[in-house]
């Protein structure tokens, strides 16, 4: 069906698909952040060259700050899925082109899983106008995903123990760990929002992450909102 939108990434103005009819409970929801890292989010990170102009574009730092802002006031459960890299995995005989990728410019390096020399302010280390909140000792920090998904992290298990059953889901990368994450989420039974502009793509010649993105939020989440919707959702308690 054709669309009038304007741009490529406007959503669409007369939808072909129903409305999930989701209803946002609190008392059950969680806003989980994927890879809040300097590696994608600051100039100084070694990935900016290929996602910075979608961050801009997006404002994603700031809206995932928004995010994190209001979900504190709100008092609802925080969880960041980190992506970490140690020496140990230097020694794995294969991978995709993502992978290759982010070996090869040493993308969230650290020392170990027990170290944190030279962890403050490399580019592992959280975005620091994210620190306040996600080191407060209250918000999850799960064990790492290696790929794109949570399926070899603890993030299911630490959401179920707390009696979740919806997710906000923001952070980076769009069609990377954004989408790997909606897509197991779901699978286990999660009702997920996408928080559309509170993550971002990289733009290469292979393609607009960004863009093949929204495309499969718009048919897997239950909703995709912008940050300012996610954030009166979550002022408005119930």
């Amino acid at each position: 069906m054709a669309s009038d939108r304007t741009s490529p990434y406007a959503e669409p103005s007369k939808p072909a698909l129903p409305a999930s009819g989701l209803q946002l409970d609190l008392a059950h929801t969680a806003l989980v952040v994927t890879d809040p890292q300097i590696d994608f989010l600051s100039p100084e990170g070694v990935t900016w060259e290929i996602f910075g102009a979608s961050i801009t574009d997006n404002d994603t730092v700031a809206h995932i700050g928004q995010l994190l802002e209001a979900a504190k006031t709100a008092g609802i459960t925080v969880a960041i899925s980190p992506h970490y890299y140690y020496p140990s995995d230097d020694a794995w005989q294969f991978g995709g082109p993502l992978e290759q990728y982010m070996h090869s410019v040493g993308m969230f390096r650290r020392q170990g899983p027990l170290l944190l020399d030279e962890f403050a302010g490399s580019g592992a280390d959280f975005l620091p106008a994210y620190r306040e909140h996600i080191l407060d000792g209250t918000t999850v920090i799960a064990s790492p995903h290696k790929i794109v998904g949570p399926e070899s992290n603890d993030l299911a298990l630490q959401l179920r123990k707390r009696g979740i059953s919806q997710v906000l889901l923001a952070g980076m990368a769009a069609n990377l760990c954004v989408e790997g994450h909606l897509r197991e989420l779901v699978e286990q039974g999660f009702e997920v929002v996408v928080v559309r502009d509170a993550t971002a793509g990289p733009r290469l010649p292979e393609g607009d992450g960004y863009l093949s993105a929204l495309i499969n939020f718009r048919f897997l989440a239950s909703a995709t909102w912008t940050t300012a919707e996610a954030v009166t959702a979550l002022r408005n308690r119930r």
